[in-house]
């Protein structure tokens, strides 16, 4: 437990020396990852801006407690499948920061359903969040980023690099994410450098605690991940030498190994 918190303390002391005085959004930064995400930059130092869709009630309250770890913070509403609310979201970000410097694509849905009955609906809707979400908040927020020499980090999943029989929407959407992440570590590089972290079964404090004990038992590390350590994944990304792009971080427990 001690070496653990040195470690922490030491991953926290660089994120306060890379990140103070930036901005940071995260997408669908009002809870549970995203919000534990927003948090850790904010304790970074950095300014930090969260979007959230209808968990406005929860943004407030994130927010409260980015100002109470003295950073200064914003939230904008936002519809990620939507281009125009994507362009409206960042230009406000930008207005009231003057730029963006990392930007975390968190905002994303979650769904289970056999094959045979995914409608097409869903799939297109699990695909609009998943990836063209990413992909519009990123081209909204480029020009920023460019002239900061910023970075991007994309929450994919484990299901993105592994078939899930119950899942095919969900994995197609975060696999597409993978892909993208390269795309654009291509694409963008040398101003931009983007990577993404790919967590596996994760406590959220949502149902499905049944699932995760069985998942435990197969995971080497013998426990779900905390979402804790997925946001520290993140802030690796954000302050890593930039040298390091096109890069996807399991954060799984060797869940998929």
């Amino acid at each position: 437990m001690r070496a653990d918190r040195k470690r922490s303390e030491r991953v926290q002391s660089q994120a306060m020396q890379e990140l103070s005085g930036k901005t940071v959004l995260v997408t669908g930064g009002a809870r549970r990852i995203g919000r534990e995400i927003a948090l850790a930059a904010a304790r970074a130092g950095a300014n930090v801006a969260i979007t959230y869709l209808k968990s406005e009630r929860e943004a407030r309250r994130t927010l409260e407690e980015i100002g109470a770890a003295g950073a200064q913070g914003v939230s904008v509403e936002c519809d990620v499948r939507e281009q125009k609310s994507v362009r409206t979201a960042v230009r406000q970000v930008v207005r009231e920061f003057g730029g963006i410097d990392v930007l975390v694509n968190n905002a994303g849905f979650y769904e289970t359903a056999a094959f045979e009955k995914i409608t097409p609906a869903q799939w297109d809707n699990m695909f609009a969040i998943n990836a063209r979400g990413p992909f519009l908040v990123s081209r909204e927020a480029l020009r920023s980023l460019r002239q900061r020499r910023g970075r991007i980090v994309n929450l994919g999943s484990l299901g993105g690099l592994r078939a899930w029989a119950t899942h095919g929407h969900y994995c197609g959407s975060k696999a597409a994410l993978v892909m993208l992440t390269g795309v654009m570590a291509k694409a963008l590089a040398p101003e931009v450098a983007v990577n993404c972290v790919a967590p596996g079964m994760i406590e959220t404090g949502q149902s499905g605690r049944a699932l995760a004990r069985r998942l435990a038992k197969k995971t080497p590390m013998g426990r779900a991940g905390t979402m804790a350590e997925v946001a520290e994944a993140v802030m690796f990304f954000a302050t890593a030498p930039r040298f390091i792009t096109g890069q996807v971080l399991t954060v799984d427990g060797g869940l998929g190994l």
